[in-house]
């Protein structure tokens, strides 16, 4: 497994299914291009004519392959799902973008998957040994053969043999030779929405994505849910006994792209939100709030709005900082974040402000931020973060660092702030976080989200980190490709 090297929470990935549609594949490609916020390693469309399935998978964005008629010319059929990459688990590499494609006994699958499976090695060490051949060394292939090994006659009858194997957090969009199926787990942790195009239905993990297609957003699929779609028909199964749904708290925060729709409020109003309950927390005397861009710009609005204080755009980011741009020297490497980000020096001069983020992970952007606001002649920096401190990791399918490189780990906050070099530093308490998230309690509780990331209280317990098993065991020749 890679390790952390960002200072930011990495979104799982992007995936994007539809139904009897002329333009499948370029649709498919356009959903994709509107989620490729949530995965930029690596893309994938598989296609369904009939009678035979076409794939093409490419490491990068989507823009740079899938814009191309060729390479659509090459996905023909009125039945597509696709795949925005950000690997969490297995290396970067053309073998592990998805969708996957199996040829089984009871004809084509192809599988697209979004979060991480908690159990998927222990499942995999089972497979491996009674014989099956894995490809891949991401957790998805578990599930193709899973599917392929189950004794059950009818596929979904499969599929759900599948189900109750595997655990963790995960959306899944799978494609047969009659059927399109959507599949939530049983918390609904990661996301996943039903559209309509005309005849056609959608599986997407964004409404954004069904925005850039002229869809119509039908709903959520419901946690736990199975979601079939043949014959231009939608049928639901719930297999799963009821729980309470636990959506990831991030979506809310920071990974859904701001005009998307989460329980029928855009994920920028929630923001917004955010930065209202932030600043109903905090007293302080400043000139000018200024966000970190783009994330902190929300809850940076609704904190001014709150607080009745000037808010301006102190730092501007530059959109074009490619990642091979800052490879070739450590003398460019160096610059940090003066790449990507720079400040209105004549707006910020002999100012006190208040600088407003989404999160806090290890700080040491943060602390570069906050040096080079001073350098060009802040008076004072105070930070405030949007959410609870982050003190513990993911294991459904964020990329974050270990609880060992988080800033909490080791610090209170008065040694958070001292690391960071501002004058103060606040987060947003949990209760103004669900203040903000949820319009009303009920029973006198708030509904729960997957709030692992500041409480520990987590809704599956992570199987192969108890039992320690480890990723190394996963012992594939590496490989290269051109792609």
């Amino acid at each position: 497994m890679k390790k952390f090297s960002l200072d930011k929470l990495r979104e799982e990935c992007g995936i994007f299914g539809i139904s009897n549609h002329d333009d499948a594949s370029a649709l498919v490609a356009l959903g994709l291009h509107a989620l490729q916020h949530r995965g930029q390693e690596g893309c994938g469309i598989v296609s369904f004519d009939g009678k035979n399935y076409h794939s093409e998978k490419r490491q990068g964005l989507v823009g740079d392959h899938f814009t191309n008629s060729e390479t659509l010319k090459r996905l023909p059929g009125k039945f597509s799902i696709g795949h925005n990459r950000y690997s969490t688990t297995g290396e970067t590499s053309v073998r592990n973008i998805q969708p996957f494609f199996a040829d089984l006994h009871m004809g084509g699958l192809s599988v697209a998957h979004n979060g991480n499976l908690t159990n998927a090695l222990l499942l995999r060490e089972n497979l491996v040994k009674e014989g099956a051949i894995f490809r891949t060394t991401s957790d998805t292939e578990t599930i193709v053969q899973l599917i392929a090994k189950s004794k059950r006659e009818k596929f979904v009858d499969k599929l759900i043999d599948t189900l109750f194997q595997i655990q963790g957090g995960y959306a899944l969009v799978l494609m047969t030779n009659k059927k399109l199926i959507g599949v939530r787990d049983p918390f609904g942790i990661r996301p996943l929405v039903i559209g309509k195009l005309n005849k056609s239905f959608i599986f997407a993990s964004e409404t954004c994505a069904l925005d850039i297609v002229g869809a119509t957003f039908v709903r959520e699929v419901e946690n736990g849910e199975i979601v079939i779609i043949e014959e231009d028909k939608l049928h639901s199964v719930k297999p799963f006994p009821l729980q309470k749904s636990r959506p990831c708290v991030f979506e809310y925060i920071y990974f859904a792209r701001p005009d998307s729709l989460i329980n029928n409020k855009c994920a920028y109003e929630y923001r917004k939100s955010l930065g209202i309950e932030l600043a109903r927390e905090t007293d302080i005397n400043a000139d000018l709030v200024v966000p970190v861009p783009d994330s902190g710009v929300p809850a940076a609005l609704g904190f001014a709005d709150q607080s009745k204080k000037k808010f301006e755009l102190g730092l501007i980011r530059n959109h074009y900082v490619g990642r091979t741009f800052i490879e070739p020297s450590q003398n460019i490497r160096s610059l940090g974040v003066k790449l990507k980000l720079s400040s209105t020096k004549t707006i910020i001069k002999n100012k006190k402000i208040i600088l407003i983020d989404d999160s806090l992970v290890r700080g040491t952007t943060c602390y570069k931020i906050v040096k080079m606001l001073y350098e060009n002649g802040a008076s004072e920096v105070h930070v405030r973060i949007a959410c609870p401190i982050i003190k513990f990791p993911d294991f459904y399918g964020v990329d974050m660092p270990t609880k060992e490189e988080l800033l909490s780990n080791d610090k209170n906050i008065q040694e958070m702030c001292k690391y960071i070099k501002a004058e103060s530093l606040k987060f947003l308490s949990l209760e103004g976080l669900y203040k903000a998230l949820i319009n009303e309690k009920r029973n006198n509780t708030y509904p729960q989200f997957s709030d692992h990331y500041f409480t520990g209280e987590y809704p599956i317990k992570p199987y192969d980190k108890i039992k320690g098993i480890k990723v190394k065991q996963l012992s594939l020749l590496s490989g290269k490709s051109n792609n």
